[in-house]
Formats: structure tokens, C-alpha cells, sequence
């Protein structure tokens, strides 16, 4: 589990690898809350608020961090100037705030090979953009659905690749690239599993997304990968064999907790609504399950 989520600090005088031992992680998890302001889609997309009033709202509800998809972000796809992304890091400081992570929309089972390397390329410019932030977690989907004809072996092939040669340049700019259970290319944990074996890089992890496992029992499928989690989005409902279920969060959080996890717990809200009131609603909800 190190090996995969910090740096190998053994190479380093005086630092062992007693990096989480068992009896901490269980006696004392690190975990803090995270808003993903994908809760505030609509909101964002159409102007009524911004990044500074979403930064308010989370300093205000006492968030630890915001994991900041960077389709909010001026200019997205194109990474905006340093003077953005730095007056955005420096707007979270002054609110308390981290930024737990940003994302991109990718594709990388793209067929057509430039097509392909764009869709790579994509995502190490936002590999250099999340170091300017600060996120250490750059979130990336495998890619759609399946389309009549297409054989998931053959199309994993060309997520693994893609995901090494992301998570080989990331590296270098201390970002991990994280792979996102979006319930489309990537329905099942089994199919989680293949594509972190295929890319087995340092940088490189799961953003366990507890709301996209349609095909077995979601808890069962969250406890076989949180072995792969460097972040999460916790979301109201899990998918039950393809039906709409409220969380059990006692259940989730003592799956968590007896696991080595720790770190940010991003929370997501969906659907019509007043997104602030969703957001306060169900972060209650979490933290009272927390204790």
C-alpha cells in the first residue's frame, strides 16, 4: 500500500517505512471532508456562482478542502495563465481551504492513435496545471461506454497505456494521477482491479467513487478496492444492481476506517435542488456517521 500512495521513503536517511502502521490507521484515520463542486454543476457552469462564493461557502461550513474540477476554470480545456491558477491556490488559503484535487473530461479509448495522444496530452497539461494549485490528486475517467462491436480487453489496453505514460509524466510534478469508477468503461471492481495491475505506477491511484458500482453488491465491490484509493467521492446514493439507493454511511465509514485509508473524503451531491442546501443536508449526515 505505500508503495502506490507516497514516495519511497526508504531511499531517504532516517525515514522508515512506518508510514501507517495498522494499529494507527484503525485507532486514529486521518479523514477530512472535501466538497467536489461538481455538487454545484448548474450553478457554475451558468454563472450564478463562482469559484470565490463556492470557496466561501465551504470556509463557511467548515470544510477542510475543495476538490475543484477544472471544467470551472477559466478557460477550460486550455489551462488559463499561472496568475489564474495561483490567485485561485492563494483564494483557498485565505478561506482555510486545500484543494483536494481537479479533473478533466478524457477519453482513452480512443481508437484513432492522434486522437488518442491528444486526449493524453490533455491531461498532462493538467498534470502541470494541478502542481500550480496545489492538488495532489489529477482525476481522469478510462473513458464511455462500450459501443456495439468493441471487446473491453482490447480497449483496457489502450487505458493502461495511456494511464502509464499520464501517471510517468505526473511524477515529475508530484501530482498522482487518479483513475475515476465512473460506471461506464469501468462498471466493476474486477475491471478496477485489471487496470491498476496493467499500469502499476507510483503515481497513479483511485478516485473511489462509491456511486458507480451498478453490477454487484456496492459495498462489497468499495471494500475490494479502497486498497486503491487516493480519493474519493462520496455521494448520496450507491447504485444497487442498477437502483438508486440512499448510503448507508455507518456501513461506509466502518469500511473505511477498517482500511488503510486516510486522507480527504470529498463529498458530491446530484440531482435538482438548491445545491447548498443538498450539500449542508448531506454533510451532516456525513459527519454524524463519522462521530
Amino acid at each position: 500500500m505505500f508503495l502506490k500512495r507516497g514516495l519511497q521513503l526508504s531511499a531517504l536517511p532516517g525515514v522508515s517505512l512506518g508510514y501507517r502502521t495498522p494499529a494507527f490507521a484503525t485507532e486514529r484515520g486521518n479523514l477530512k471532508l472535501s466538497l467536489n463542486a461538481f455538487s454545484f454543476n448548474a450553478a457554475l457552469r451558468s454563472g450564478d456562482v463562482g469559484i470565490e462564493a463556492l470557496f466561501d461557502f465551504c470556509s463557511q461550513q467548515g470544510f477542510a478542502a475543495v476538490d475543484l474540477t477544472a471544467y470551472y476554470i477559466q478557460d477550460y480545456p486550455q489551462v488559463p495563465p499561472d496568475e489564474v491558477l495561483f490567485g485561485i491556490k492563494k483564494m483557498a488559503h485565505h478561506r482555510g481551504l486545500h484543494i483536494s484535487g481537479t479533473g478533466v473530461r478524457n477519453n482513452f479509448t480512443e481508437s484513432d492513435p492522434l486522437l488518442r495522444k491528444a486526449e493524453i496530452e490533455l491531461v498532462k497539461q493538467w498534470v502541470v496545471a494541478a502542481a500550480k494549485l496545489g492538488a495532489p490528486v489529477l482525476r481522469v475517467f478510462a473513458g464511455p461506454r462500450l459501443q456495439e462491436g468493441m471487446v473491453w480487453e482490447e480497449m483496457a489496453v489502450l487505458v493502461v497505456e495511456a494511464c502509464k505514460e499520464c501517471a510517468a509524466f505526473a511524477a515529475n510534478y508530484g501530482v498522482i494521477v487518479a483513475m475515476q469508477n465512473h460506471n461506464e468503461f469501468i462498471q466493476t471492481a474486477a475491471q478496477v482491479d485489471q487496470i491498476m495491475a496493467g499500469v502499476d505506477e507510483e503515481w497513479f491511484g483511485l478516485v473511489l467513487d462509491i456511486g458507480s458500482y451498478s453490477q454487484h453488491d456496492p459495498y462489497e465491490e468499495i471494500q475490494k478496492n479502497i486498497r486503491h484509493a487516493v480519493n474519493w467521492q462520496l455521494k448520496e446514493n450507491v447504485n444497487h444492481y442498477g437502483t438508486q439507493k440512499p448510503v448507508d454511511l455507518p456501513r461506509l465509514m466502518q469500511l473505511i476506517r477498517d482500511s488503510d485509508y486516510q486522507g480527504y473524503l470529498p463529498i458530491e451531491t446530484l440531482g435538482p435542488g438548491d445545491p447548498f442546501e443538498k450539500v449542508a443536508g448531506f454533510l451532516a449526515r456525513v459527519r454524524e456517521a463519522m462521530g
